[in-house]
């Protein structure tokens, strides 16, 4: 049997870029950057304080203020944009079958803030002065299944977590429900709010993150020579994934089908890539084939680029595996993390975001803070402006400590 197509009608971004995804996507191809000193705590002691903090969002907008207090930041940038997803796509649950209509919103951390202020109230107040909403508060699918609750959805639900792969992996699993005819309609995507002391203190530890703290705008710089880590970034994506002809019936705006899916593993390092870059290879190529497209069909790469000396030179080196060096040198690539920030557990649902619109709009967004050519980064990373240019076909990598690897293949109608 021939698996149904699956189709993107919706999108909601909450972002250091904004919380609207025509503000968004308007900064985003201007080259602008939300990174800024860190204003959530005191970072004076901290090797890195800067990050992407959100700062445009009228959470009262999204999240009853009753309910606010009962959950974490993450859980608030995933209601608002789950919310703007839905208006965006334009479906209304009334005339839903509520049965076909599931939820994959996933994070990378979960709810890390929740957990660090708890730590503090039992270290100080005792066992018995700990939330009773620490746990729910905490786990990363309860943005899942609060959305659930909001809209009445009652199809799957779950959360796959796959550290910065997760909303990646959540939208491939999503894709493949509705091609089985699991559901017809999923809200899929990632919420991350790791600004927080114990976040950027565990980055820092793990000397990952940029100490170019004099100069926030320009310390996210994936394929530089100057790289020198990358920057924390906070917020949502949410992405409408719906069967085709559940999208053509009920009259939606389309932006593009979600043609294909690839996922690996590296099995080299806990954190660092394979060196030679086959795994994050052989998913795009699984994604290539499950399209049944070429290397030669491939428009542009929205990249992982985390703007980290090991993945940029290794991506790179993975993209000429996967499409050859031909293909590689004609390839528009560019990562959105130079702006952004990283998302971790969120950057794979953001990223697939941009690609939708990149196809829709026919602008390729730019890699900022290209200035130095770095001889291991070597191909067309769009530097630091955007390009107008026909998008027909789209991937996007999400690479994940443990060595996961996700790439979904997006492509015009």
């Amino acid at each position: 049997m021939q698996a149904r197509r699956v189709v993107i009608t919706g999108i909601g971004i909450v972002s250091a870029l904004g919380a609207n995804k025509d503000v968004f996507w308007k900064r985003l191809t201007s080259g602008h950057s939300g990174i800024r000193r860190i204003t959530k705590f005191d970072a004076t002691d901290y090797a890195s304080k800067i990050a992407a903090e959100v700062v445009e969002y009228d959470l009262d907008a999204f999240v009853p203020k009753k309910e606010q207090r009962r959950m974490d930041q993450f859980c608030h940038y995933a209601m608002g944009a789950a919310r703007l997803a839905m208006q965006d796509s334009g479906l209304d649950m009334a005339r839903e079958n509520p049965e076909r209509v599931g939820v994959l919103v996933t994070s990378g951390v979960g709810g890390l803030q929740t957990l660090e202020e708890q730590h503090t109230v039992l270290v100080n107040k005792g066992p018995g002065r700990c939330s009773p909403f620490m746990i729910p508060q905490m786990i990363v699918n309860i943005p899942a299944g609060l959305i659930a609750i909001e809209y009445n959805m009652q199809g799957p639900n779950f959360a796959v977590v796959s550290a910065c792969a997760s909303s990646a992996h959540a939208v491939g699993d999503a894709l493949r429900l509705i091609q089985r005819g699991d559901a017809d309609v999923i809200v899929t995507g990632g919420a991350e709010a790791a600004v927080c002391s114990l976040g950027i203190a565990g980055f820092c530890a793990m000397r990952a993150l940029s100490t170019r703290n004099d100069d926030p705008q320009k310390a996210s710089r994936p394929f530089d020579r100057d790289r020198d880590g990358f920057v924390m970034g906070e917020g949502a994506a949410v992405v409408m994934i719906e069967e085709y002809e559940h999208a053509r019936q009920r009259g939606a705006t389309i932006y593009c089908e979600v043609g294909g899916f690839g996922m690996s593993c590296d099995a080299f390092h806990m954190t660092a890539p394979a060196d030679d870059g086959s795994g994050a290879a052989r998913a795009m190529q699984m994604a290539m084939k499950d399209a049944g497209v070429t290397a030669d069909a491939i428009t542009y790469i929205n990249a992982h680029g985390t703007s980290t000396p090991l993945n940029d030179k290794i991506e790179t080196r993975a993209i000429k595996r996967a499409l050859g060096e031909t293909a590689a040198r004609k390839v528009m690539i560019s990562s959105s993390k130079s702006m952004t920030g990283h998302l971790l557990g969120a950057a794979g649902a953001l990223e697939t975001a941009v690609c939708a619109m990149a196809i829709q709009t026919g602008v390729v967004p730019p890699t900022i803070n290209q200035e130095n050519p770095d001889p291991d980064c070597d191909l067309d990373y769009v530097p630091n402006t955007a390009r107008s240019h026909d998008v027909r076909v789209c991937l996007n990598n999400s690479l994940g400590f443990g060595g996961h690897n996700a790439c979904v293949l997006l492509r015009k109608l």
